[in-house]
C-alpha cells in the first residue's frame, strides 16, 4: 500500500456558502440514484438500480477468473466461476441502499457523492451462500474477521488501495450472505460487479464488495482503510467514530403526478389519488409507515403490503388523499420492529452516513 497523503484524515466538510464543486458533479456523473417514479416496481430492473463506483469498473475476464480463499482455514480453497455454480444456488431479493444517501442534504455539506434521497435499489440476486463454503474451507478456532477484496483499485484520501471490506466472523457465517453472479435472473452486469459480488443482506452498500477476487480470514481485526478510515460515524475530525454496519428504516414517497423540468417540483390534478412508495430497513422488518402531506406538522397512518420477495426486501406502502388546490409537501417515515424510527431533524456527522431524514416531496395542485 502506498501512501500518498495523512491516510488517517477524514472527510472534508463543505464551507457555509460553498457550492457543489466540479469533483462532486464529476463523481454524480459516473454513479447514478434511482429515478424515484421507478418506485412503482417490486424489482429495481438493472438499469434504474442505484450505481456506486468507488473507482474504476475493472476489466476481468470471466473465462481467467478464479476466486481465491485463503487465510485461517484447514483448507484454502480456488473456484472457478463454473466450480461456483455447480455449488447450491440460491435466489435473495435485497434492498440496497449506499451508506452516504441524503448526504447532499446535510448541512454543512460533507464533500463526497452528493446523494438526494435516490441512492437505493431492489433486486433479486442470485449465487451460492458463502457460510457453507467458509465452513468446507475449515474455519480457524480463532478466526475473527473475513476479508473481501474487490478488482477496483485506486487512492482515496492519499492512500492507494484496492477495495476491501470485511464481516466479523459471525456476521460472514449468515446464511444470507451471498457470492452473486446474477442479478434479476441475469448474469451481473460490468457496473454491477461481474463477474463475482458479495451480498450482504440488511447492511449498506458498501458492505457488499463488488468485482470479489479474493476472501481471505485473518486472526486479527481487519484494520483497512474502508473498515477503520472510512464509513464510520463521526462527528468531528477526531473523533474515532463507530462503524456503519445496518440499513436504518427509510419510506419513500413515489411522486405523484407530473414534475417542472427543473425544480422537479410536482403538480397534481385536483381529487382523490393514491400515494405510494416504498420502505425497508436493515435491522428489523418495517412495521408501520405514517404519511405527511404538511411538511410533519401532522402525520397519517399508511397501509402496508403484506411482504413480497422476504425479510430482506422493500415493503409497498399507500395512502389515500384528496387532493385540493394549494401547495404542499409530502413525506413518509417508517418505524421498524426495533423500535427505530426516521427523524425529521437529522443527526450530523462528517461523512454524511445513514442518514435517514424524512423526504420532501413538494407539490403544486393547482386550482380547476
Amino acid at each position: 500500500m502506498t501512501t500518498v497523503d495523512d491516510a488517517s484524515r477524514p472527510s472534508r466538510v463543505a464551507g457555509p456558502d460553498e457550492a457543489i464543486s466540479a469533483e462532486e458533479l464529476q463523481l454524480a456523473a459516473r454513479n447514478h440514484g434511482i429515478p424515484l417514479e421507478a418506485l412503482r416496481y417490486d424489482v429495481t430492473p438493472a438499469g434504474l438500480h442505484y450505481l456506486l463506483i468507488h473507482y474504476d469498473i475493472p476489466d476481468v475476464d470471466p473465462a481467467a477468473y478464479a476466486l481465491s480463499v485463503s487465510g485461517a482455514l484447514d483448507r484454502p480453497l480456488r473456484l472457478d466461476l463454473a466450480a461456483l455454480r455447480d455449488r447450491p444456488r440460491v435466489t435473495h431479493r435485497v434492498t440496497l441502499e449506499c451508506a452516504g444517501n441524503g448526504r447532499a442534504l446535510l448541512r454543512p455539506r460533507p464533500v463526497s457523492q452528493p446523494w438526494l434521497v435516490e441512492a437505493v435499489g431492489n433486486a433479486e440476486w442470485t449465487g451460492t451462500p458463502l457460510a457453507p463454503l467458509l465452513r468446507e474451507a475449515g474455519l480457524s478456532g480463532d478466526a475473527v474477521d473475513v476479508v473481501f477484496t474487490g478488482a477496483d483499485h485506486g487512492v482515496e484520501r492519499g492512500v492507494e488501495q484496492d477495495y476491501q471490506r470485511a464481516l466479523p466472523v459471525a456476521d460472514a457465517l449468515r446464511e444470507e450472505v451471498l457470492l452473486a453472479y446474477e442479478m434479476n435472473g441475469a448474469p451481473l452486469l460490468p457496473q454491477h460487479g461481474a463477474p463475482l459480488r458479495l451480498i450482504v443482506p440488511g447492511w449498506y452498500g458498501m458492505a457488499h464488495v463488488k468485482w470479489l477476487r479474493d476472501i481471505t480470514v485473518t486472526t486479527e481485526p481487519f484494520d483497512g482503510y474502508q473498515n477503520a478510515v472510512a464509513y464510520r460515524l463521526r462527528r468531528d475530525a477526531d473523533d474515532p467514530g463507530v462503524p456503519v454496519t445496518r440499513i436504518e428504516p427509510r419510506a419513500l414517497v413515489r411522486p405523484p403526478g407530473f414534475p417542472d423540468f427543473m425544480s422537479r417540483t410536482r403538480v397534481l390534478r385536483p381529487g382523490p389519488c393514491t400515494l405510494d412508495g416504498r420502505a425497508w430497513s436493515g435491522h428489523a422488518p418495517v412495521t408501520s409507515v405514517e404519511v405527511t402531506t404538511d411538511g410533519g406538522g401532522t402525520w397519517a397512518p399508511a397501509v402496508l403490503d403484506e411482504p413480497s420477495g422476504g425479510e430482506w426486501a422493500w415493503r409497498r406502502w399507500s395512502v389515500t388523499w384528496t387532493a385540493t388546490p394549494g401547495r404542499y409537501v409530502l413525506g413518509a417515515r417508517a418505524t421498524d420492529a426495533s423500535g427505530r424510527t426516521q427523524p425529521v431533524e437529522q443527526p450530523w456527522n462528517r461523512g454524511g452516513f445513514a442518514n435517514n431524514l424524512v423526504q420532501r416531496v413538494e407539490v403544486v395542485v393547482p386550482a380547476q
